[in-house]
């Protein structure tokens, strides 16, 4: 529900903090095993779905439906890129 490159900014600094606990054994999956996929579920199955009752019951007015927007062109743009992204957080974090 935000700009392409704040996302980018949080999803980066989440995915090499979860990373540095899987190094130290904090956590147990490696994330880059899950990160692309999860985050497409995360998509579809939180970010959308409350973007879209935000939208339906107009609580932020006019901006409801640029969070929607920002919402469905992020997890399409996360499917298109995603991949290649989540490639550049595990090499940079190995």
């Amino acid at each position: 529900m935000q700009h392409w490159h704040v996302y980018r900014k949080w999803n980066a600094k989440l995915f090499k903090e979860m990373r540095a606990a899987y190094h130290a054994g904090r956590i147990g999956t490696d994330p880059a095993t899950f990160w692309y996929e999860g985050e497409i579920g995360f998509f579809d199955n939180y970010v959308i779905p409350l973007a879209k009752k935000l939208k339906d019951c107009n609580v932020f007015g006019v901006s409801s439906h640029e969070y929607l927007a920002y919402a469905v062109k992020n997890r399409d743009e996360w499917a298109d890129r995603g991949k290649e992204l989540t490639e550049e957080l595990v090499a940079e974090t190995s």
